[in-house]
């Protein structure tokens, strides 16, 4: 379970949009593009900062894979069955490409990729009471062996790991602790590993965000990053 190599051929193309969160009362174009579940799902946050970067995420998602598959975005209906059986699990748009949105603080992303699954993480870089004890929690044994994580570090492999357990849909469910990170990518996958090679790749949506996408499959997709922004405000037009 490497990361392919620089000089394997790229097969594939990988591209991330970046957005700001966008406050529901201020735009109810947006919110009309919503379906039920997730007209449910707004309407339980509190926090207004929580509904804006929730309805800039799931906009974005509808008018991106919209264009992709050529159907109005409030069309489209979206298949989240868990392993429960119960639909609140991750998306999947049948018949569209693999896809994967994220946020914090201020940022919003989404990743689609025309060649398999893909996670995308990102993180907003603060200040940590407690480092090493968190540390331990996302670091393996191996990794805590080498070196302390600083705090870049920590939030720097915080999104590498998250979006690799977003590709494979195990999500948190696996420890991140069980996966071993080095400078070519996984070295060691202990526990819920996919059954083939992974592509990882480092992104910098802004300052203060460290964020990660990544993939199964030996070729490295080209990664090309967006302005989500302007999807979103064309909708307005």
């Amino acid at each position: 379970m490497r990361a392919p190599c620089d000089d394997e051929r790229v097969t594939t193309l990988c591209r991330v949009w970046w957005a700001a969160p966008v406050a529901p009362e201020a735009a109810p174009h947006l919110v009309a593009l919503l379906d039920a579940h997730e007209h449910d799902r707004i309407g339980r946050f509190r926090r207004p900062a929580d509904r804006a970067r929730y309805l800039a995420a799931h906009a974005l998602t509808r008018l991106v894979l919209a264009d992709a598959v050529g159907r109005a975005p409030d069309a489209l209906v979206f298949d989240r069955t868990c392993r429960c059986g119960q639909q609140h699990g991750k998306p999947v748009l049948p018949g569209g490409p693999a896809f994967s949105f994220t946020h914090a603080g201020d940022m919003i992303g989404l990743a689609v990729h025309d060649g398999g699954p893909v996670g995308l993480d990102v993180e907003q870089a603060r200040t940590m009471s407690d480092l090493p004890g968190m540390a331990r929690h996302i670091a393996s044994p191996a990794e805590l062996g080498a070196a302390p994580l600083t705090a870049d570090a920590f939030f720097r492999t915080w999104t590498r790991k998250e979006a690799l357990l977003k590709a494979t849909g195990e999500g948190l469910s696996v420890p991140m602790s069980a996966i071993t990170l080095d400078d070519d990518g996984v070295r060691d996958w202990a526990e819920g590993a996919p059954d083939g090679p992974v592509w990882l790749h480092d992104l910098h949506p802004a300052p203060g965000y460290p964020a990660a996408v990544a993939g199964l499959g030996a070729s490295a997709p080209a990664v090309v990053e967006a302005d989500g922004n302007a999807v979103v405000a064309a909708r307005a037009t």
